[in-house]
Formats: structure tokens, C-alpha cells, sequence
């Protein structure tokens, strides 16, 4: 796990925050191992803005990978930041209920949910039938 909480702090030392000034990094492990990193980054139209979170998953993807076991989170801010309802969606695209959050409340500590917990009754294709 200290892998993987490490792997998203230097993510978040690339990121792009000239508004916020609010670092996030975000390392997605796939279930064979491979870890794909993603940083924010801030654009002056904020909803053009690109969350950590979903730079992983687009990274994992690119590469073809689909199956992922766990996802760390870290702000510059070691507050304990979890993925934003957006980004919980766009796991629950990609990712099992069962996909391990990690969030890093700094030092060693986290706190770990499962995707479940932090988005149940996700929008899924099978809603959209």
C-alpha cells in the first residue's frame, strides 16, 4: 500500500493548479500489477478541468487495461481526499464494487473505503437498458 500512496504523491508534485493551488495525485493498480498515475490539471474554463483520478483511468485504458484491484489518492494537503462524485463514476465505468480507495490522511496513515461504499447504486449500463 505505501507503494502505490507513494506513487500518488509524486503524481500530484506534476499536477497543474494555478486556480486552486490544491495538488491531488492518483496511482491505479491494475489486477495484474501494472500502476498508471494521473495528476490534476486545472484549465481558466473549469469544467474543462481533468481530475487525477480519471487522467489514471485514461492511462490504465490507453494501455488496455481493464480489470483494477486498488486506487490510491493524495492531496498536498494530506486531508484524506477522496475521489469527487465525477470521478466515482468514472471508476464504476471501469471498476468493481469492490475496488479498494485508498486515501492519504498523510505520514502512514490512510483511510481505505471500497468504490461501493463511496458510490452505491452507480449508473451502469445495465440502468441505462
Amino acid at each position: 500500500m505505501n507503494d502505490l500512496i507513494a506513487a500518488a504523491r509524486d503524481a500530484q508534485d506534476r499536477a497543474h493548479v494555478p486556480y486552486s493551488e490544491y495538488r491531488v495525485g492518483a496511482a491505479l493498480e491494475t489486477t495484474d500489477g501494472a500502476v498508471f498515475t494521473g495528476c490534476n490539471l486545472e484549465n481558466a474554463n473549469y469544467s474543462n478541468s481533468l481530475h487525477a483520478e480519471e487522467v489514471a483511468v485514461a492511462e490504465a485504458v490507453k494501455n488496455g487495461h481493464r480489470e483494477f484491484s486498488r486506487l490510491a489518492v493524495s492531496s498536498d494537503r494530506r486531508d484524506g481526499v477522496t475521489p469527487c462524485g465525477m470521478c466515482r463514476q468514472t471508476l464504476a465505468e471501469f471498476c468493481d464494487d469492490d475496488l479498494a480507495v485508498i486515501c492519504d490522511e498523510g505520514g502512514d496513515d490512510v483511510t481505505e473505503y471500497t468504490l461501493g461504499e463511496l458510490l452505491p447504486n452507480t449508473i451502469s449500463e445495465e440502468t441505462l437498458e
